[in-house]
């Protein structure tokens, strides 16, 4: 049988040591230098000739962390290893995922391609932006879901008068898979997007009245979204008003709009290492997941009976 090996690169490293930690296995070595002018080399300090490897690197901005995974995974095959596994935390460019006006890329479908010319035979990632991205690749994907601690997590609050809240049509399902499984009302927030990362908000579908309320969402980047909804949540009568996001990205002002907003708590997992700390952003770790889901795939068992949303129960077996 192969060897498992565990390499990260450089976007999110703390992630990656805890992934290492619950595998009891040290992560490998690697030697990556940014030249002057920009350019990025690796190496493997370790010899992985027919070992399955799995390089653990999120591809949030700035683009060099893709670059960097691409890399990575061309020197690994190059340096003959039987598999390997591109475990991205966090998949970028998920909402270029489709032409919604002339004359623009499919980015995400770029990306794929990349991926898998480089030379991954199978990717896992969490709580991709737009699920349908699977179909961009032929090779093995593997979709975790961030819900298995979210839910955990408020189950354990015994928040009373919940209702969920999902600030856009399209995070609808993840928000009543939500609902279902915390017995809260479901609410739905329709907002008009006039330029990319410019959101107004114009009414609330459901009532919020009286409740206290969660909002659920995939990732935050300028969290335009995000604060407007807490606002018109506010008005509409809610009381305690929680979040729970995957990918906190918070690029531009995000800190500064969630800070000044009513939020009482924003609840995010570690996909992306956050630079700045909040006294209203708490990190859960998803670490155990991934390590989960590596170990699986390393002695080829099931990985989606581990974490099926679409089952009752929502915790690992």
């Amino acid at each position: 049988m192969a060897e498992l090996k565990v390499f990260s690169g450089r976007a999110n490293r703390p992630l990656a040591e805890a992934i290492a930690k619950y595998l009891k296995q040290p992560l490998g070595t690697l030697d990556i230098v940014d030249f002057s002018d920009g350019e990025i080399w690796v190496k493997f300090l370790d010899n992985v000739r027919g070992a399955d490897v799995y390089i653990i690197q999120p591809t949030n901005p700035p683009s060099d962390n893709l670059m960097e995974l691409l890399i990575t995974i061309d020197a690994a095959k190059r340096a003959s290893a039987q598999r390997v596994t591109a475990v991205i935390p966090y998949f970028g460019y998920a909402r270029q995922d489709r032409k919604d006006q002339p004359r623009v890329a499919i980015t995400a479908k770029l990306v794929a391609n990349l991926i898998t010319t480089a030379g991954a035979d199978r990717v896992i990632t969490m709580d991709l932006h737009a699920p349908q991205i699977q179909g961009f690749f032929d090779i093995p994907f593997d979709h975790l879901y961030s819900s298995v601690v979210f839910v955990d997590y408020y189950r354990k609050k015994h928040i009373q008068d919940l209702a969920v809240v999902s600030p856009d049509v399209g995070g609808i399902k993840m928000a009543r898979a939500y609902a279902k499984r915390l017995e809260a009302d479901l609410v739905l927030i329709d907002k008009r997007r006039p330029r990319p990362n410019e959101v107004e908000v114009m009414n609330i579908v459901g009532s919020v009245e009286g409740k206290n309320v969660l909002i659920v969402d995939d990732l935050i980047d300028t969290a335009g979204t995000f604060t407007n909804a807490v606002r018109v949540l506010k008005d509409g009568g809610a009381k305690n008003i929680y979040g729970a996001c995957t990918h906190p990205i918070l690029s531009g002002k995000a800190l500064e709009r969630i800070n000044a907003s009513e939020i009482t708590t924003l609840l995010v997992t570690d996909t992306i290492q956050l630079r700045q700390q909040s006294s209203k952003i708490d990190v859960m770790s998803v670490a155990k997941i991934f390590a989960e889901a590596i170990q699986r795939s390393f002695e080829n068992k099931s990985i989606s009976s581990l974490f099926d949303v679409d089952k009752d129960k929502f915790t690992e077996s």
